[in-house]
């Protein structure tokens, strides 16, 4: 996927904004998405911070039945594809597609020439049967740190196995440096680029350049609520974006 085919994909010249809702129950769920399709929002992200993989899906199945329509992402917390690929696909298999599904670690390798995890789960995601997006995360948060200096070279080496390439600052809500966004457009050339940490209004214009999407939990949320969307700061950044994309 190029970049150009991903911006057309959304029918967003500037950066996707795609939020990411911490997942409760249900009812919570619901209005987290009702504001981000109120807003404009291109879609939605569900993680299951609090809990196992297996009670996320059936948040997911209702709310996929309520709004057939929504562009549906996933990040199942602590696994990899090894695990989601299979979920994705048998709830593609029984009427319930997820657009997308976001991994906190892809399983690259820059200190390795052979990617025996990834090449694995690459595997695993083409016996699943799943027609979805992934976004594999890449020198990302809470992982194993990568040096600076290998950011290019992971970002090589991640291409091929993911349609967006995503990474992160160095923590939930804290913003990445500049360099390192420098170094993953280099390396990845004209292929997507998705920021999952610390983008605010405030800041994300200093992204737009480079990075195609922007998942964005903590930078739209009220104070001191992980679990909720504020629908003036949802609707702020979408404005920013919506600037970056008119110009030339």
């Amino acid at each position: 996927m190029t970049r150009a085919e991903f911006h057309k994909l959304f029918k967003s010249p500037g950066p996707v904004v795609t939020p990411v809702i911490h997942v409760l129950e249900t009812p919570q769920t619901m209005r987290g998405v009702e504001i981000c399709a109120r807003t404009g929002a291109s879609g939605v992200f569900l993680i299951n911070h609090d809990f196992e993989m297996e009670r996320l899906v059936p948040v997911i199945r209702e709310v996929r039945a309520a709004m057939p329509g929504l562009w549906l992402g996933v990040n199942f917390l602590a696994v990899t594809g090894r695990d989601a690929f299979p979920a994705l696909g048998a709830l593609e298999a029984d009427g319930c597609p997820v657009d997308a599904y976001w991994a906190d670690n892809a399983r690259m390798d820059e200190r390795e020439d052979l990617q025996r995890e990834a090449d694995e789960i690459a595997r695993i995601r083409a016996d699943s049967g799943w027609t979805g997006i992934y976004f594999g995360g890449t020198a990302f948060k809470a992982q194993r740190p990568v040096h600076p200096s290998h950011y290019e070279r992971s970002a090589v080496i991640a291409k091929p196995y993911m349609e967006v390439v995503t990474t992160s600052g160095p923590a939930t809500g804290e913003e990445a440096d500049a360099s390192k966004i420098d170094d993953f457009r280099r390396g990845l050339g004209d292929a997507p680029l998705a920021l999952a940490s610390g983008v605010t209004p405030e800041n994300a214009e200093r992204y737009g350049r480079d990075v195609d999407c922007f998942l964005v939990a903590t930078g739209i949320a009220p104070p001191g609520d992980f679990y909720s969307i504020d629908p003036a700061r949802l609707d702020a950044l979408l404005a920013v974006t919506r600037e970056m994309g008119a110009k030339p």
